[in-house]
């Protein structure tokens, strides 16, 4: 009950149901009251913040500091262990292997797999707990991808109970103990897995996936006209921005709290 009252709250919370909640506010005020002007303060400031979040220039610069954190691994150190946090995901056996991994899955399992082929004594592992009504987990969906991507079978490890990032790091734990791992997420979600996974009293190598902010050139009509594109990004900065939040007010240590991604 908790896990799926925070997915809500913490959704509501982002940019797009948030300013179409102010303004239908804002339109509320207007027709049905006398706060007229109050309506149309609140009407506008939701549609100046709706352009601004949906522009190139602003979605990334609020999300370039999330992705700055951690380079593209390319190290040498020993590794034993190739962990790939579960994300967005489907099932339908009639599509690609690679169609069932949305929004920021696909590219953390074919950063993974790449990783992997510079490892290839490691073992890979995937997270993510089956969703909703879902008849396959997360991980293991990610898994038939990397499997079809050429890695054995017998390197892949599922740890299919884990519902958010804090879930993942206590299975991983469990599971590998204190061996030197990658960890492959998202870019912008790396800095707040990484703390998980250290609060957890592990060292993990950050291996970011997925970086969605652009710093390199564009065409001009891409940086001037507001897009879902770009607005997505800037969803993703500000939930990230939330999750680090919550994290820093909880303190404490791992295993005295709740939720992650």
């Amino acid at each position: 009950m908790f896990f799926a009252l925070k997915k809500v709250i913490g959704g509501m919370l982002l940019p797009l149901p948030l300013l179409i909640l102010l303004m239908a506010a804002g339109l509320l005020l207007l027709w049905f009251s006398r706060w007229q002007k109050s309506g149309k303060i609140l009407i506008s400031i939701s549609w100046l913040l709706l352009l601004l979040l949906s522009l190139q220039p602003v979605a990334d610069r609020l999300l370039l500091p999330l992705e700055n954190r951690y380079a593209t691994w390319s190290g040498n150190e020993p590794i034993d262990y190739i962990v790939v946090l579960g994300g967005g995901y489907t099932f339908n056996p009639n599509w690609a292997p690679s169609s069932n991994l949305i929004s920021n899955s696909l590219p953390r399992v074919t950063e993974g797999v790449r990783q992997w082929r510079r490892y290839p004594q490691a073992k890979m592992i995937f997270t993510g707990a089956a969703a909703g009504e879902n008849p396959r987990s997360s991980a293991s969906v990610a898994a038939e991808v990397a499997e079809s991507l050429g890695v054995p079978r017998e390197a892949i490890i599922q740890l299919d109970q884990p519902r958010d990032t804090q879930d993942e790091a206590r299975a991983v734990k469990q599971t590998i103990g204190q061996h030197p791992f990658l960890l492959v997420t998202s870019a912008n979600h790396l800095p707040r897995a990484m703390q998980f996974f250290q609060r957890a009293g592990m060292n993990p190598l950050a291996a970011p996936a997925n970086q969605l902010a652009i710093t390199s050139p564009l065409n001009w009509w891409e940086r001037v006209l507001p897009s879902p594109v770009w607005l997505s990004h800037s969803e993703r900065a500000i939930y990230e921005t939330l999750g680090q939040t919550w994290l820093r007010l909880r303190g404490g240590d791992l295993d005295s709290s709740q939720p992650g991604e």
